[in-house]
């Protein structure tokens, strides 16, 4: 016999709990969310999360294979904002191979990153206006999304798994196409984000949705290894950008927004704040663009452009050499983090020498938060527990990588 009839055998005024299972084939939980919950009538007493459904292994891969073939990896951890992944990678590599990258290459990354993390925060956000019913917002700013996605195609070909850049720098300068886009961008994001804001920041019936939805202290949050807009939601100002500058982020100038009560409302202003923020950088990086070259010079690891190859031994050479994995990488052991669309993502690699890492972690954000979810919906009812896990921003690819 199950518990609950026990204690109903032997207690007949004992309570009657129903198990549910939400997820993984419910909408909101795209497929591999599993979450066991236990209800008393409609309020949720107890929960557990299952996660394991897409796992992949990327880590062992990654240990098989040249530093350089790494990258594409990274682009299914968060793909929702892959090119903040792509440089965090590249930036890895750098760091432990003692690379320093010329201003112009940290200019272009931040931009670069910056639009990123509005595409992250705009999915997220309008998502959770969907979540609630206001399906409008979802379809109207999925179109500066697209924008966005205009703009990584013009600099590498690809839309959602960019595989952009290159260690030590990007495989091509902005052109003009990658300009003209950035600067439409620029002008025609404050008019659709704002009637984006207008339509659910004031709106009734989603505040009384989101607010006291999901709520978590600032005490926990960092007792459960809380980063990014779930972290600063509670009114925790940290972010790595400013705690530990990387590509230059220290010449720009930007606030944390940050919230009090760490609910739903809460990481949804945040994030919303946080698009401002980057629009900010975004035009100080693209007014201040510094001159100089697109690329450091490290011919042992940076792919010599293809018409070189053709037509320079030198370069074919080392296109070889790059491609085989025959440059000599110095034994070392480095962290480098980066504030990713949903937190710190960070690499840990240990090089022993060889071609490939000897050992190689990512510390995906969405991994720790999702841990306590199970508390921040414990007494509240299904459709709060579905608005908070929008809020949180679980990416799958990165939960389970």
């Amino acid at each position: 016999m199950q518990n609950n009839e026990l204690d109903l055998a032997n207690n007949p005024e004992a309570k009657e709990y129903t198990t549910l299972n939400l997820g993984p084939t419910h909408p909101a939980t795209h497929g591999i969310f599993q979450n066991i919950l236990t209800m008393d009538g409609e309020i949720i007493v107890n929960a557990e999360q299952t996660v394991g459904y897409i796992h992949r292994a990327f880590e062992k891969i990654a240990e098989h294979r040249p530093y350089y073939q790494v990258t594409p990896l990274t682009d299914r951890l968060n793909y929702c904002s892959s090119p903040i992944n792509n440089m965090g990678w590249h930036m890895t590599v750098e760091k432990l191979l003692g690379v320093q990258t010329p201003k112009r290459v940290d200019y272009l990354r931040v931009i670069i990153m910056e639009l990123a993390r509005i595409a992250d925060h705009l999915v997220c956000n309008s998502v959770v206006g969907v979540d609630i019913g206001a399906l409008t917002g979802f379809t109207y700013v999925f179109q500066l999304r697209e924008r966005i996605y205009d703009i990584f195609e013009s600099i590498c070909g690809a839309r959602l798994t960019t595989n952009i850049g290159r260690i030590g720098g990007l495989e091509r300068d902005f052109s003009n196409e990658t300009v003209k886009l950035i600067k439409e961008f620029l002008v025609e994001f404050p008019k659709v984000f704002g009637e984006f804001s207008n339509l659910l920041e004031r709106n009734r019936i989603f505040i009384d949705r989101t607010v006291g939805a999901g709520p978590i202290s600032a005490e926990r949050a960092l007792n459960y290894g809380f980063t990014g807009p779930n972290l600063r939601a509670t009114g925790v100002d940290y972010d790595v950008r400013v705690m530990n500058p990387y590509c230059s982020y220290q010449d720009f100038d930007f606030t944390i927004p940050i919230g009090k009560q760490g609910d739903t409302f809460d990481r949804f202003m945040v994030r919303q704040q946080e698009m401002l923020e980057s629009m900010k950088i975004i035009k100080q990086a693209f007014e201040n663009l510094p001159e100089g070259k697109h690329f450091a010079e490290v011919p042992e690891f940076f792919l010599p452009p293809k018409e070189e190859v053709y037509n320079n031994m030198e370069a074919l050479i080392w296109h070889f050499k790059i491609v085989m994995g025959e440059a000599d990488v110095p034994k070392g052991e480095v962290y480098h983090s980066v504030e990713g669309g949903n937190g710190e993502l960070g690499f840990y690699l240990v090089s022993d020498g060889s071609r490939s890492a000897y050992r190689l972690h990512f510390r995906r954000p969405c991994f720790i938060y999702y841990q306590a979810y199970p508390e921040m919906i414990k007494g509240s009812t299904i459709s709060d527990a579905i608005v908070a896990m929008s809020s949180m921003n679980v990416i799958a690819g990165e939960l389970d990588a």
